[in-house]
């Protein structure tokens, strides 16, 4: 049986412009391997209402779960809620448990309630909380939507939230080994390797290191005993091939 699918929505035009740099994807795809469900498509998209609506659409449609950051804050430009409101086809409005937690953690940080803040507390009709200790203000998640603040410390924390609440599959597991010679040298034969063992992916990133142009081949899949046959068939391989051996292998 194949593993639950996922998909990771970014919005904001500070990622677009390049003046915050996105750190969440890499937090995402490692949890969700670990938890046996495959990160399929990364997508970023701006602060545009009908921009955001179309690609949750799309996204919930196609994969098990759909997870978005950013836009979930008390700016004009925060407009993710009302977009996933718009995407399910629901009202959104201030809602009363929202409200009262963002406003009992404002207090004890002594942080005064002004209307742009009530604004997240919005949360669209059906949604339930997202709540963490590192932030006034809580995600929601509604049918396979889990909308997330866009702060990693914030984000890492709904994250792990979440994750143990979704139906999930086999983790993947992964064999990595060096070569220190080009891909090049070893790419006929990688192909013929993904051929005989189409269960498992066999990734291929070159490097140059200390004046060595060299390759390291990642095995990966959810069938340890497979992984490991596949890894075995790849350190045979480094060892026919001249000059790529001599790096230990984990």
């Amino acid at each position: 049986m194949s593993n639950p699918t996922a998909a990771f929505l970014v919005i904001g035009d500070e990622i677009l412009s390049g003046r915050t740099r996105e750190a969440n994807v890499n937090y995402l795809a490692v949890e969700l391997s670990g938890a046996g469900i495959d990160l399929s498509e990364v997508r970023i998209v701006p602060d545009e209402h009908d921009r955001i609506v179309a690609a949750l659409n799309e996204l919930r449609s196609r994969y098990d779960h759909v997870f978005t950051s950013g836009g979930i804050g008390p700016t004009h430009d925060d407009i993710t809620a009302d977009a996933v409101a718009a995407a399910f086809g629901v009202e959104i409005s201030v809602r009363e448990d929202a409200r009262a937690l963002l406003e009992s953690r404002s207090a004890a940080r002594h942080i005064q309630i002004n209307d742009a803040r009530l604004r997240m507390a919005r949360i669209p009709d059906g949604a339930s909380l997202i709540v963490v200790d590192s932030s006034a203000a809580p995600g929601f998640s509604i049918q396979n939507v889990h909308v997330m603040a866009g702060v990693p410390s914030i984000f890492t924390e709904m994250v792990d939230r979440v994750l143990p609440t979704l139906a999930a599959g086999a983790p993947t597991v992964s064999r990595e080994l060096r070569f220190d010679v080009g891909e090049g040298r070893i790419a006929d034969q990688l192909r013929g390797l993904a051929a005989e063992f189409p269960e498992l992916a066999f990734g291929s990133y070159p490097f140059f290191s200390e004046g060595v142009y060299g390759t390291n081949i990642v095995v990966r899949g959810t069938d340890p005993d497979l992984v490991e046959l596949g890894f075995a068939r790849v350190r045979q391989l480094r060892d026919a091939t001249p000059g790529a051996g001599g790096a230990a292998y984990r």
